[in-house]
């Protein structure tokens, strides 16, 4: 069963909702979905806009401390795997809108980030990047997306402070466009959808790609060295000691 649910939202835009429960957190299984989804909307031209959002309490919590611990080379290719999903939707050649209908955590917020544009649904959720408290690095395609879509200043209160904040700041603290009533939201997000969609295509598509290029570029000239480096931050002990407390926090053994 696929982990990514999509449905018609207007007449040239898609719903992609993620739906792997309780939480929507990101696996090998949800990244494969998610990018097979995306490589068949970028040439599929009935659509003209493609809009994200998550199923039940959750956007995403990110990435899934539950998953069983994988050898180096599975590491890699998950790694992999992570940048190729989340290329294939910064580089998509259309219109691209994230629905933050609920929790938005760590790579879990990304996947938002990733989007070219971020609508919030009002209500009392947690929103942010708390890697870094959880002993985890970004890999270098997260942190290439939140330097093009943050400031500095940004990046860094949100990134190192690792603090996850009501969803109420989101607009506050740049994360979101704007912050829209639940009852009205889905309204809202069609209008928004539809009005993109108008735009003409290759117009959209090249002034797209030259604002993302630059991060493209610095995405696939990382080595396999350099994410090793980065991957081997998530096995330290001190690290998997902060992953276990929070493990236990959640009741997630």
């Amino acid at each position: 069963m696929s982990t990514i649910r999509t449905i018609p939202l207007v007449d040239d835009a898609v719903l992609l909702t993620l739906a792997r429960p309780p939480a929507n957190a990101i696996d090998e299984h949800l990244l494969i979905d998610l990018h097979a989804t995306l490589v068949s909307l970028r040439t599929d031209d009935s659509v003209r806009a493609v809009v994200i959002t998550g199923s039940g309490a959750f956007f995403s919590a990110g990435f899934d401390f539950s998953a069983p611990r994988r050898d180096d080379e599975i590491a890699l290719d998950l790694y992999r795997r992570y940048r190729d999903c989340h290329l294939a939707l910064l580089t998509m050649p259309k219109p691209t809108i994230a629905w933050i209908n609920g929790h938005a955590i760590a790579g879990g917020f990304v996947i938002a980030l990733a989007c070219d544009h971020r609508i919030a649904a009002g209500g009392d959720y947690r929103i942010g990047m708390n890697e870094v408290a959880v002993g985890a690095s970004f890999p270098r395609t997260a942190m290439e997306i939140v330097r093009l879509r943050l400031t500095h200043a940004q990046a860094s209160e949100l990134v190192l402070g690792a603090q996850l904040f009501p969803s109420s700041k989101a607009v506050a603290l740049g994360l979101a466009h704007e912050i829209v009533a639940r009852e009205s939201i889905e309204t809202h997000v069609r209008a928004l959808a539809g009005r993109l969609a108008a735009f003409p295509c290759d117009a959209y598509a090249r002034t797209k790609q030259a604002l993302v290029a630059d991060a493209e570029r610095r995405i696939l000239a990382e080595t396999d060295s350099e994410a090793v480096a980065t991957m081997s931050v998530w096995i330290s002990d001190e690290s998997r000691a902060a992953r276990r407390r929070q493990r236990e926090k959640l009741n997630v053994r």
